[in-house]
């Protein structure tokens, strides 16, 4: 059969629940989950199906059908993130993948489309995602906005113990004070998602059963930070560690200190740009930083018109072009105007372009990721001194945190 009769008997449609089956065996096959990786887990096939019903009943799921073969799908998760200070609606995509047999008909791009444009319709100005091919993704528009530093410290330099006033408790990995200290700190740390039940789960959805999870608690009895972690081997595996201060940070690494002598190392993941090693008195650690999570402006003007610059001693204005290989709306020339106060007003048309963006670079040099100076001196954009000088002082200083998987 020809390439060209094969694409025409396929049709692109919503992928609900009762697809459940086929949409599992084709994340299965796709990111080569097997069996033996299922029973490490301690997950069942059906078990999956069920866990991921809620994705196909919550999420915007589009496929390409052949017949009734589901053979291509990407799901997009309705999230929201804080970007400085400000709380976006987010379109997380996932469960991106075809069967190999369909490949290069350019369907994942027409999915990628029409759920770009979905998002638009339902505010979400921003995309993330977790890339499994960074080239990939660039070329579809995304671009790299976090890190996730990994870690390995000996048992000899394990900080040693400090003073705090209050306490840890080892509690349930569903206790209600964990959610509470992760919500308050999600709303004080720019780029975090803040979790809704389905964040949650998705955030939770491939641990061990034996996670466990300690929290401090200071003098007034108010839980300040927590830890996730499990012990193997004689290696402490920290998940994540999240505080709200350096009190509770230090709490939590004395709780850690307490297991010397049971454990011989410990491992784990930190997504900020704070290396670890610096806070250590041994600072001789293993420290490997990679890229993590990517992502996309959808809609530059809802984006802007939400986005907190900071504030100018008097209005200021920007004309740029922009390039974006996906969206015909984020393309052209646009005027940036950015009043006293920091609020932005994005016009199209203008005069001479003092700069030119593809969507990637503007994407992590208002995320913060790199900051404006950088990415005209590797080459990622081309501006006068001037116009680098203002997106500096127009752009906070801060480089997101984001410490989820989906």
């Amino acid at each position: 059969m020809s390439r060209q009769k094969l694409q025409d008997r396929l049709k692109m449609k919503k992928v609900e629940p009762s697809h459940g089956e086929q949409f599992n065996d084709l994340l299965r096959y796709v990111f080569q989950v097997t069996n033996h990786d299922l029973h490490t887990f301690g997950w069942e096939n059906r078990e999956i199906a069920k866990a991921k019903l809620p994705v196909l009943k919550q999420a915007d799921v589009l496929g390409w059908f052949d017949g009734d073969k589901l053979i291509s799908q990407l799901a997009v998760y309705p999230f929201q993130v804080n970007i400085f200070g400000e709380i976006y609606d987010m379109g997380g995509l996932t469960g991106v993948g075809t069967y190999p047999e369909y490949a290069n008909l350019g369907l994942m791009s027409q999915l990628m489309r029409t759920a770009l444009a979905n998002m638009r319709e339902r505010q979400q100005s921003i995309s993330y995602l977790y890339p499994y091919s960074i080239p990939f993704y660039r070329r579809k528009g995304w671009e790299i906005i976090s890190d996730k530093i990994s870690f390995e410290v000996k048992d000899t330099q394990l900080p040693k113990l400090k003073t705090v006033a209050g306490n840890v408790e080892r509690l349930s990995i569903d206790h209600p004070d964990i959610r509470d200290v992760y919500r308050r700190f999600a709303l004080n740390r720019h780029g975090a998602m803040l979790r809704s039940e389905l964040a949650w789960e998705e955030h939770l959805r491939w641990d061990l059963d034996d996670l466990t999870v300690a929290v401090y608690y200071d003098d007034n009895q108010q839980p300040q930070g927590y830890l996730l972690y499990w012990i193997a081997e004689e290696v402490f595996h920290m998940k994540v560690m999240v505080y709200m201060h350096g009190e509770a940070r230090a709490a939590l690494w004395n709780f850690i200190s307490a297991h010397f002598s049971m454990i011989t190392r410990v491992k784990g993941h930190i997504y900020t740009t704070e290396p670890l090693a610096f806070l250590l008195e041994d600072s001789d650690i293993k420290e490997t930083i990679s890229p993590y999570y990517m992502a996309r402006i959808v809609d530059i003007h809802r984006f802007v018109k939400q986005y907190p610059f900071l504030p100018q001693t008097t209005e200021c204005q920007l004309t740029f072009t922009l390039h974006d290989p996906m969206l015909e709306w984020n393309q052209g020339k646009f005027t940036l105007k950015v009043d006293e106060q920091g609020r932005g007003q994005l016009m199209e048309g203008g005069g001479n372009p003092e700069a030119a963006f593809d969507i990637q670079t503007l994407t992590t040099m208002l995320m913060g990721y790199k900051r404006p100076a950088y990415l005209a001196q590797v080459g990622r954009f081309q501006a006068q001194r001037a116009t680098i000088e203002l997106l500096e002082k127009l752009i906070e200083r801060k480089i997101p945190y984001f410490a989820d998987y989906f």
